[in-house]
């Protein structure tokens, strides 16, 4: 199991997790966001580059970690949860079995996404949004929101150690607000200085870099 760092939003206690997913332990729900799958299969059917097919297989393997590692009975995938329309309607049966299998027990909630805005019949319910609690989770943040999770941007945040940069996908965190890093493989990411995320974030936000041992910084602007 990652190292693990602790927050509060609208009263209530989060955990954001090294591998990209955000933990809230009183309702026993896991949040990811972005999970792309199917990527590589978009990527060269429109022409691009070829990337090695395996993107899902290990989206999916660090999605059932965390669910191993956690008492999850509830998931809520924040949209984007698929490349597009057409990768997520031509996965193989071997990826919709172990999807089924993930679910297995398990309240699961797809949020539309820009790259994903219909059902893709992957079981689990297919929802704009969902308001839990005071918590409501959307895929796109609304600008002047408060109790809202939000994924879309794929935010990184770079830390200088010494003579070295490192970059990450991370959190972005303040009082009103989370922005979720884009949990699955291949996904690129929006820097926390760009104008966008400035304008959503209010001044003492924090980013929480992923990895083994998550890190808080401010907010690099």
């Amino acid at each position: 199991m990652n190292m693990s760092f602790e927050f509060n939003l609208s009263g209530k206690y989060f955990t954001a997790l090294g591998s990209g997913a955000l933990w809230w332990a009183e309702r026993r729900l896991l949040c990811v966001s972005d999970l792309h799958l199917g990527k590589s299969e978009r990527v060269a059917r429109r022409g691009g580059a070829i990337l090695p097919p395996y993107e899902t297989h290990d989206t999916l393997g660090r999605l059932a970690q965390d669910l191993q590692d956690y008492p999850v009975e509830t998931v809520v995938c924040l949209g984007d949860s698929f490349d597009d329309v057409a990768a997520g309607r031509s996965l193989p049966s071997s990826i919709r079995d172990w999807v089924a299998q993930l679910q297995n027990q398990r309240e699961w909630v797809w949020i539309q996404g820009n790259h994903d805005p219909v059902p893709m019949d992957m079981g689990g319910m297919c929802l704009p949004e969902v308001s839990i609690g005071p918590i409501t989770f959307r895929h796109i943040a609304v600008a002047g929101a408060s109790a809202e999770v939000s994924g879309h941007y794929h935010p990184k945040a770079s830390l200088r150690l010494g003579k070295h940069t490192i970059s990450r996908p991370a959190f972005l965190i303040d009082g009103n607000r989370v922005i979720m890093p884009a949990y699955g493989t291949y996904t690129g990411g929006l820097r926390s200085s760009s104008p966008v995320l400035q304008s959503l974030m209010k001044a003492d936000a924090c980013a929480i870099l992923t990895g083994f041992c998550p890190t808080a910084i401010p907010m690099p602007r």
